[in-house]
C-alpha cells in the first residue's frame, strides 16, 4: 500500500509537469519587454514566444502575430520548439505507460508487465523533464546575456516571461516523478528477486485408508 500511495503522489506530479509543459510550450510570454516612453498612456508590452509575438497596449488593446517562417528564429528557439514539443510528446506517452504500471489500477495483467510499464513510465517522464528543461534553461541564459550585453539597445532588451518559470518548475516535476516512478518500480523488482515465491511441496505419501484398502485386493 505505501508504494500504491507514493506511485499516486509521482502520478499527480506527472499530471502537474504535463499540464505546465503544454501550458509553457503554447504561453506568448517567454520573454517581455516593458516600453513605458514618454509617459504611462502610451506604454506598451511587448511578449514574445515560441509561435507568436504579442504585444498589450496601455488603452487595453492587444494583437498577436503568428511566427510562420522556423528558419527566421534563432538557433536558441527553433531549438527550443524541438524541444518542448518532444518533451510534450514524452510527457503523455509516460503518463499512458505509468497508468497502466501503478499498483492500484487493473490495467497491465501479471505483475512483470505492471513493472515494466511503470518503469517505462519513469523513463519517459525523466526524459521529458530533461527535455523540457534544457531549452528553458538555455532561453533564460540567452535572455539574460542580451540584457547584460551594454552594446544592445535598451529598447531590445527582455526580461524572462512567466512561460520560462514555468516550463522549469513544470520539468522539475517530471523528474522528480520520473525518479520515484523508476526506484519504485525497482524496489519491487529486486523484493521479488530476493523472496521468490516458493511452491508448496507436492506430497507423494498416499492416505493409510487407500493402502489398507488396496491391499485388499491382493489378498
Amino acid at each position: 500500500m505505501a508504494s500504491a500511495g507514493v506511485q499516486l503522489l509521482a502520478f499527480a506530479l506527472a499530471l502537474s509537469g504535463v499540464s505546465g509543459v503544454l501550458a509553457a510550450t503554447l504561453l506568448p510570454n517567454w520573454k517581455v519587454n516593458m516600453d513605458v516612453g514618454s509617459n504611462i498612456i502610451t506604454a506598451i508590452e511587448r511578449l514574445e514566444g515560441l509561435w507568436m509575438d504579442c504585444t498589450w497596449y496601455s488603452t487595453g488593446m492587444f494583437s498577436c502575430t503568428l511566427k510562420y517562417s522556423v528558419l527566421t528564429l534563432p538557433s536558441h528557439e527553433q531549438a527550443a520548439r524541438a524541444a518542448m514539443i518532444l518533451a510534450c510528446i514524452l510527457s503523455v506517452v509516460g503518463i499512458c505507460a505509468s497508468t497502466v504500471g501503478m499498483e492500484c489500477t487493473r490495467l497491465g495483467g501479471d505483475p512483470e508487465t505492471k513493472r515494466h510499464a511503470c518503469f517505462a513510465g519513469g523513463v519517459c517522464f525523466l526524459s521529458a523533464g530533461t527535455s523540457g528543461l534544457i531549452p528553458t534553461v538555455w532561453y533564460t541564459k540567452e535572455i539574460i546575456a542580451n540584457f547584460l550585453d551594454l552594446t544592445v539597445p535598451q529598447s531590445n532588451k527582455h526580461e524572462p516571461g512567466g512561460a520560462v518559470y514555468l516550463g522549469i518548475i513544470s520539468a522539475v516535476l517530471l523528474v522528480i516523478s520520473g525518479v520515484i516512478f523508476c526506484t519504485s518500480c525497482l524496489k519491487k523488482n529486486s523484493r521479488a528477486l530476493l523472496h521468490p515465491c516458493k511452491q508448496p511441496p507436492v506430497s507423494t505419501a498416499q492416505p493409510e485408508d487407500s493402502l489398507a484398502y488396496s491391499l485388499k485386493d491382493y489378498v
